[in-house]
């Protein structure tokens, strides 16, 4: 009797919902709650109203129309030189001290589209920078004669504080009578990257070397950051530059290294080999020498000054035909590291117009990025087309310089 009464009820209650839907004057209102927050992009941008002035982040819901100002806008970040990295949702803005102590200020994107602060604290200034798992892996690197010690702190990005910290020895590393100075640090796999160029030791000669012909790769185990290998190769000149990155890594695993070719010796660029790039395939601890591509041969003798990837094999690189350590590109091309083939980028402005492009930028991987490229008429947001190689101007920010392009998702 008890199963019969069950079956009962359950028929009786799927008569009244099949009555009740037939009468659509007695359904309730739907509860559509409140509108999804959606996400937005956020760009750094120095006034130029004035010199010596810090930064100011500011929110966009599009990075290919519009425009934003710098006046009366934005979060105004503390102290001059800045630099950021976006890590699981969070925004993190990091002073560069220049000798002094350098800071880590975190953000996230609240519900109203709005930056909201979550943390502020001290840190020693640090050249480089990058995210590993969870957390934030930051390298402050000696250019002391007599402490060949690099420092690296582990900063966990949930809980935003310094959870581990050690040193390295630069000197040991390079292993050739000069010291590692770290241009920059990526994770590949379960292990971290630390490409580097060799300097002298002594001499008062900046980033000068006696190997401008060699590129290397410290590879660390995580998280106990103990040296693992270094590998070597012998095609290019050094991956990177200072402060900017020239390893990364594609949807495969593989990684692809970039060198400008712009060692130097006492001021002077002495550099032999061209401006390239090689591959380090996936779960792999050495350069692969069946790859080698010549950017240089095929950009008309242009070398690669940065590069931001934009998914499926395919970067936008900037170039420039004049080097120098810290050389902007003005000029712009796709490198299809699959097919080993250049293509210049049409829609750019003019390169002679060109004031400063942005190193740190933004692509979501779907053959887009967005480069920031300042004129002499202003700050434009510019959107490339890696599949068609060509760009066409975006979002407007007056009264700044663009100095990187980020995009957060609201918090949960």
């Amino acid at each position: 009797m008890k199963t019969n009464f069950n079956y009962l009820l359950a028929f009786a209650a799927a008569l009244t919902v099949g009555f009740s839907s037939c009468n659509p004057t007695d359904d309730p209102e739907p509860d559509l709650g409140q509108p999804a927050a959606e996400s937005r992009y956020i760009i750094a941008s120095t006034p130029i109203s004035s010199d010596g002035v810090a930064d100011y982040l500011l929110t966009a819901e599009s990075l290919s129309e519009g425009t934003v100002s710098t006046l009366g806008n934005g979060v105004e970040q503390d102290g001059t030189y800045r630099y950021y990295v976006t890590h699981k949702n969070k925004f993190f803005s990091m002073l560069y001290g220049q000798g002094n102590p350098g800071a880590v200020t975190t953000y996230e994107l609240n519900a109203e589209g709005e930056l909201e602060k979550l943390s502020d604290f001290q840190s020693e200034t640090v050249q480089a920078f990058g995210a590993m798992d969870d957390d934030i892996v930051m390298v402050k690197i000696s250019r002391s004669e007599t402490n060949p010690f690099a420092s690296w702190y582990r900063m966990d990005a949930d809980q935003l504080q310094i959870v581990d910290e050690g040193t390295w020895n630069q000197e040991e590393i390079a292993d050739n009578g000069e010291r590692a100075f770290f241009s920059w640090v990526t994770q590949v796999g379960d292990k971290l990257f630390a490409p580097y160029f060799s300097i002298k030791a002594c001499c008062n000669d900046t980033f000068g070397t006696n190997y401008p012909d060699s590129a290397w790769i410290a590879v660390f185990d995580y998280p106990s950051m103990e040296l693992n290998t270094v590998i070597k190769d012998d095609r290019t000149s050094f991956l990177g530059r200072y402060f900017l990155s020239g390893l990364e890594v594609d949807e495969q695993g593989d990684a692809y290294g970039f060198s400008g070719s712009v060692a130097s010796s006492n001021g002077q660029m002495t550099s032999t080999l061209p401006s390239a790039i090689t591959r380090i395939n996936k779960g792999t601890l050495a350069f692969d020498e069946s790859y080698y591509f010549n950017v240089q041969e095929l950009a008309d003798d242009y070398y690669i000054t940065a590069n931001t990837y934009a998914g499926n094999g395919k970067f936008i690189v900037t170039m420039n035909k004049e080097k120098g350590a810290y050389t902007v590109g003005n000029r712009f091309g796709v490198a299809d590291v699959y097919n080993k083939t250049f293509t210049w980028v049409t829609g750019t402005p003019a390169e002679a117009s060109i004031v400063n492009v942005t190193i740190n930028n933004y692509s979501a991987k779907d053959g887009l990025a967005y480069i920031g490229i300042t004129t002499e008429e202003g700050s434009w947001v510019y959107e490339f087309n890696a599949n068609s190689a060509t760009a066409k101007e975006g979002l407007k920010v007056e009264g700044g310089r663009i100095t990187a392009i980020s995009h957060l998702d609201p918090a949960d």
